[in-house]
């Protein structure tokens, strides 16, 4: 695993701080990739009907622990930069046990009000790329999370 930077390869501990990893660095993890994709396909078919023409970044797999209390601040995926601009999708997937850790809780803000995503091992949401969310700081433990992004032309 790696520092955890932001777009355009920029780093800021006060807004982000964790470790990464992707899976195109592990050739063995593609049928993950596959699955990540189909579930993606079928829950913007059923819930959201955006235009998804390819999953332009590899899954990332995000380490957030208590000893620096990892956290992710406030954000949009979608934003500056050639693939982060075409964001369309956000898909998370819960990996660590829940009494794996203390805080870490990802939070998304729809609607004006802050929702807490289920934290059960294999939990997955879904969300558009331009609904904010954060990951609160981990206190004790360690959570890890796994995030694709679907990626189509721009919203109009």
């Amino acid at each position: 695993m790696r520092e955890a930077g932001l777009v355009r390869g920029v780093s800021d501990a006060a807004t982000r701080r964790a470790e990464v990893a992707w899976l195109d660095d592990r050739p063995a993890a593609g049928w993950v990739t596959d699955r990540l994709v189909a579930l993606v396909a079928k829950v913007n078919r059923d819930h959201f009907g955006f235009a998804i023409d390819e999953f332009a970044e590899s899954a990332q797999v995000a380490r957030y622990g208590a000893e620096r209390q990892g956290h992710f601040g406030w954000h949009a995926d979608i934003g500056e930069g050639p693939l982060a601009r075409r964001r369309k999708l956000t898909l998370v997937v819960q990996l660590s046990e829940p009494e794996g850790y203390v805080g870490g809780g990802l939070e998304l803000w729809p609607h004006g009000t802050a929702h807490e995503a289920p934290r059960t091992v294999g939990a997955a949401i879904l969300f558009p790329a331009f609904v904010l969310h954060r990951v609160t700081p981990v206190t004790g433990g360690e959570r890890f999370s796994l995030t694709i992004w679907a990626h189509g032309p721009a919203f109009r």
